[in-house]
C-alpha cells in the first residue's frame, strides 16, 4: 500500500481531528483492506485508479461477507474520509466516493446487567484465589465503580490512583484528551488497594515504561510477564468470568460501562453528572441511558401490573 498519502491522512486525523488511536488504527486497516480489494498493484498511486463502481463493489463485498452494519459504516467512513482529504489537499479532483451514502446504522439500546448479575460477576475471581484473580477482581470492581472505557482502564498508571484522598480517586485521559477525576467507592477502593500493595509489585517485576519525553510510567494493571495488560487481554478475562457467572458470551467491556451509567441514573444521579463521569462531550450521547432506564421501567411495569 502506498503509505505516502495514507500516512498524511492518518497524521491529519491525529493532529487536526484529534482522533483516538483506536480510530486511526481501524481506518488504517480499513484502507489497507480496500486497496487489497481493488487489486491495484501500483504501490505509489493505487488510489488514483479507484472508480465509483469499485467503491460500490467493495461495500457489496462487505455485506456479502456479513459484516455488521456498524463495521460496514466505519469502513465506508474511512474510505470517504480518505478521498475527502485527498480532494481538500489538491492531490485529486475526482472523488469516487462522492455519491456513496454512508450506511444507516440502527441505534440499539445498550445492554445493562442487573445488580444481581453484577454481584455474581464480581464474585467469580475469588473462586480462583490466584494473584491474577486478585488483579481481575480489582479491575472489574474499578470498571463497574467508575464506568471507564476499556482503553482508559489499560492505560492507567499507578500514579493515576490517589489512595490518600477521601474518597480514593482515579485520574484518566479520555477521548479528545479530556481528563477527568473519578471517585472510587470504598469497597472497590479496598480491592484496588489490596492489589496495588500485595499483588502488583510481584507481578510487575520492576518493569517500567518510558514516555516519549523519557519519563517513567508504571502500568497499573499488568499481565503475567509484568507488561501492561492489553484491551484484548481484559476482554478475554471478562469473557471467562462472564461464562463462569452464567451471564452469556455477549458481555463486553462496554457492557460494564453501560451498566454503570444505567445504575447511576436509576439511583438518582442527574444526567449532567453522568455525562461528566463518562467523559461524553455531548449530553445527547448520554441520553441513550435514559431510554434504557425507561425501557426497564416498562418491563417491570408489565411484570407487576395485573392488567399488563
Amino acid at each position: 500500500m502506498n503509505e505516502g498519502p495514507v500516512l498524511q491522512f492518518l497524521d491529519f486525523l491525529t493532529v487536526e481531528k484529534n482522533a483516538s488511536q483506536n480510530t486511526i488504527l481501524a481506518y488504517k486497516n480499513d484502507l489497507a483492506q480496500f486497496q487489497q480489494f481493488t487489486g491495484q498493484a501500483d504501490p505509489m498511486d493505487w488510489w488514483k485508479h479507484v472508480t465509483p463502481d469499485s467503491v460500490v463493489a467493495f461495500v457489496e463485498s462487505l455485506r456479502a461477507r456479513e459484516y455488521k452494519d456498524s463495521t460496514v459504516a466505519r469502513k465506508v467512513a474511512a474510505v470517504k474520509s480518505f478521498f475527502g482529504f485527498l480532494v481538500a489537499e489538491g492531490q485529486t479532483e475526482a472523488d469516487p466516493t462522492e455519491r456513496l451514502k454512508s450506511p444507516q446504522v440502527g441505534k440499539s439500546l445498550p445492554r445493562a446487567l442487573t445488580v444481581q448479575q453484577v454481584d455474581e460477576l464480581l464474585e467469580q475471581p475469588a473462586r480462583k484465589n490466584t494473584p491474577e484473580s486478585q488483579r481481575d477482581k480489582a479491575m472489574l470492581e474499578l470498571m463497574y465503580a467508575t464506568g471507564l472505557r476499556v482503553t482508559e482502564l489499560v492505560q492507567l498508571d499507578t500514579s493515576d490512583v490517589s489512595l490518600e484522598s477521601d474518597p480514593v480517586t482515579v485520574r484518566c485521559q479520555g477521548k479528545g484528551d479530556r481528563e477527568r477525576v473519578l471517585p472510587i467507592p470504598q469497597r472497590s477502593a479496598d480491592e484496588l488497594r489490596q492489589y496495588m500493595f500485595k499483588v502488583r509489585r510481584r507481578m510487575a517485576k520492576d518493569r517500567v515504561e518510558r514516555n516519549k519525553d523519557g519519563r517513567h510510567r508504571y502500568p497499573l494493571f499488568v499481565n503475567r510477564r509484568g507488561e501492561r495488560l492489553t484491551r484484548q487481554g481484559f476482554w478475554l478475562i471478562l469473557k471467562n468470568y462472564a461464562q463462569m457467572a452464567g451471564l452469556g458470551v455477549d458481555i463486553t467491556p462496554h457492557t460494564l460501562r453501560h451498566t454503570y451509567a444505567t445504575h447511576m441514573l436509576s439511583g438518582g444521579m442527574p444526567l449532567r453528572y453522568v455525562q461528566d463521569a463518562l467523559g461524553h462531550a455531548s449530553i445527547s450521547t448520554t441520553q441513550v441511558y435514559t431510554q434504557l432506564t425507561d425501557q426497564q421501567k416498562r418491563v417491570e411495569y408489565d411484570k407487576a401490573h395485573p392488567r399488563a
